[in-house]
């Protein structure tokens, strides 16, 4: 096999030639990718690519059946309490929407009147 690739040449390897367009990533499961690593290191694929993530060299995202893999620069924007953290603590640049207007506008009349309004009957089929 000649000289072995380091973890991270091997991931990047991965991503590279076993994805197919239009997708960026790779599925560590569906593509092989696992028993490939497991094969080739003799060890788990998950800590080594845990540890390729927490130092930035990769990205992963959770899928169903196990993640996907890929370049950092090519990772899709997260999901998740990340991205609707960022949601809530950016600053408001868009103005609220006015709350929707109820369907029988109360008047001065309706103020104070405890009487339930009977607005008609419902459309029913035999009334169409």
């Amino acid at each position: 096999m000649g000289k072995k690739m380091s973890e991270y040449d091997f991931v990047v390897r991965a991503i590279k030639k076993l994805r197919k367009p239009p997708y960026k990533g790779i599925h560590t499961v569906y593509t092989g990718f696992n028993q490939a690593f497991k094969e080739y290191f003799d060890k788990n694929p998950i800590e080594s690519t845990n540890k390729l993530a927490e130092e930035g060299k990769i990205a992963i995202r959770p899928v169903r059946g196990g993640v996907m893999l890929y370049l950092p620069e090519e990772a899709p924007a997260p999901r998740g309490s990340a991205n609707a953290l960022r949601k809530i603590l950016e600053d408001e640049d868009e103005p609220e929407e006015e709350p929707a207007k109820p369907k029988h506008e109360v008047t001065e009349e309706d103020e104070g009147d405890d009487e339930l309004i009977i607005l008609g009957p419902a459309e029913s089929k035999e009334n169409q």
